[in-house]
């Protein structure tokens, strides 16, 4: 694994903001969102890593994104971590067209946090009922 992991800072050297080793098994690095289908694309494609999930995170600073990946046969984890800062207008471009797996997540966090998923092939609704207020988002802090 050490010698994809310096595949992947070789070719992202100036597109990395911050790389974090938490353990032996858990890396962190992180990226600019228009960074994050390149990044992708190169860790699930050329690397062979597995799309695990993502989670979104309304913080004070914007919503962040992190994109797990698991290299199952060294049982070892890498989460893509990027922010988005526009919280009025959180927008990214999808990676479904990367990774067709990602629709389902995308799609809830585009229905409870508000972000814009550019380019996904089918935006609706997934956990919420169809009744539910356009707007409001559950998973933001400002939701009432």
């Amino acid at each position: 694994m050490e010698d994809q992991i310096a595949k992947l800072k070789e070719k992202f050297s100036s597109k990395i903001l911050n790389f974090t080793e938490k353990s032996k098994r858990r890396i962190y690095l992180e990226v600019n969102p228009e960074d994050i289908p390149e990044v992708v694309k190169f860790i699930f494609r050329d690397l062979g890593w597995r799309f695990a999930t993502a989670t979104g995170i309304d913080t004070p600073q914007g919503i962040e994104i992190l994109y797990h990946f698991s290299y199952d046969t060294e049982g070892k984890m890498i989460s893509l971590r990027t922010m988005i800062k526009d919280k009025k207008k959180p927008e990214i471009q999808s990676i479904a067209n990367i990774i067709t797996g990602a629709e389902w997540i995308e799609r809830e966090m585009w229905e409870m946090l508000g972000i814009n998923f550019i380019g996904h092939p089918n935006l609706k609704r997934l956990l919420l009922v169809e009744e539910w207020p356009e707007g409001k988002h559950p998973l933001r802090h400002d939701h009432d």
